[in-house]
């Protein structure tokens, strides 16, 4: 596979190594070191809810069709 098939748009999007460092030295210098802790904390509790919520939607559908199944058999 060479660079000249790659789809032009995915080469432009995606952040180089130099661009990565880049974006850690922006987020250091706003939030500061003792800040960044805080923030990834923050984020994987946000991360751990919204996945809790989307299990919990999900089992009340499971439920909803085994209790529409149950009572399509009596």
């Amino acid at each position: 596979m060479t660079i000249a098939s790659l789809n032009p748009t995915l080469l432009l999007s995606m952040p180089s190594g130099a661009e990565w460092l880049w974006v850690v030295l922006v987020v250091v210098i706003l939030f500061g070191g003792k800040k960044i802790p805080e923030l990834a904390k923050g984020i994987g509790k946000g991360i751990r809810e919204f996945n809790d919520a989307k299990d919990g939607v999900k089992r009340e559908i499971e439920s909803g069709i085994n209790e529409k199944s149950v009572n399509e058999q009596k």
